[in-house]
C-alpha cells in the first residue's frame, strides 16, 4: 500500500491487543472509552500519518517534526537555538520553548550541518545565534568553555574537541 490505514482497535476484549499490536496498530482502546483516552489516540494515528507522509514525500528540509503526547508540531529549523542530547531524548530548544524528541544528534548534523555547529557531542548550535565564547571554572575537569547564544539565557558547553570549530565559527582566530 502506498498509504497503508492507520488502524485504532475499539473493543470489550482486552485479550486481543497484542495481536492487534503485531499488525502495527496505532493503539488499542478497551470499552467503555473515555474522551481522553479516545483523544490520545487519535493524537498517536495523526502523528504516525505524519511521519508516513514524510517518508513518502521526503522530508521538509526546513522543518522538524516533533511527536508530543498530545500533537505533532513541525517545527521550522530557523526557530531552533540548540538541540542537545540527553539519555535518549533529544531537547530541542527554541527562544521560547523546549520540546522532547525522537532522533539523533548525528541525524540532524546530517540533515542541517551548514546551519548549525556541534559544540559538544551532546549540542548543536544554530551557527547565526552563537554570540559569546566563555571560559569557566569546572570543579570536575578543571577549566572548560560554554557557549552563550542569543535568546535564551542558559549556556550551551564547548569540548575541547569541538572549541576550534567553535571559535572559527565565531569569526575568532
Amino acid at each position: 500500500f502506498p498509504n497503508p490505514p492507520i488502524i485504532v482497535f475499539v473493543t470489550a476484549h482486552a485479550e486481543y491487543a497484542a495481536a492487534a499490536f503485531d499488525m502495527d496498530a496505532a493503539d488499542y482502546l478497551t470499552k467503555p472509552v473515555r474522551l481522553e483516552r479516545l483523544q490520545k489516540a487519535l493524537n498517536k494515528a495523526a502523528a504516525m500519518r505524519a511521519v508516513q507522509a514524510e517518508s513518502r514525500e521526503g522530508p521538509d528540509p526546513d522543518v522538524l517534526i516533533i511527536q508530543e503526547r498530545n500533537r505533532v508540531l513541525r517545527l521550522a529549523v530557523s526557530d531552533i537555538v540548540y538541540v542537545r542530547s540527553e539519555l535518549k531524548y533529544l531537547t530541542v530548544r527554541t527562544a521560547t520553548h523546549s520540546f522532547l524528541a525522537d532522533g539523533s544528534l548525528s541525524d540532524l548534523e546530517q540533515r542541517w550541518g551548514r546551519r548549525f555547529v556541534r559544540t559538544h557531542r551532546s549540542a548543536l548550535v544554530a551557527r547565526h545565534l552563537m554570540q559569546a565564547l566563555e571560559r569557566t571554572p569546572s570543579s570536575d575537569l578543571g577549566d572548560g568553555w560554554v557557549l552563550r547564544v542569543q535568546g535564551v539565557n542558559e549556556v550551551v558547553p564547548v569540548s575541547r574537541r569541538q572549541l576550534p570549530m567553535v571559535r572559527q565559527a565565531l569569526g575568532q582566530p
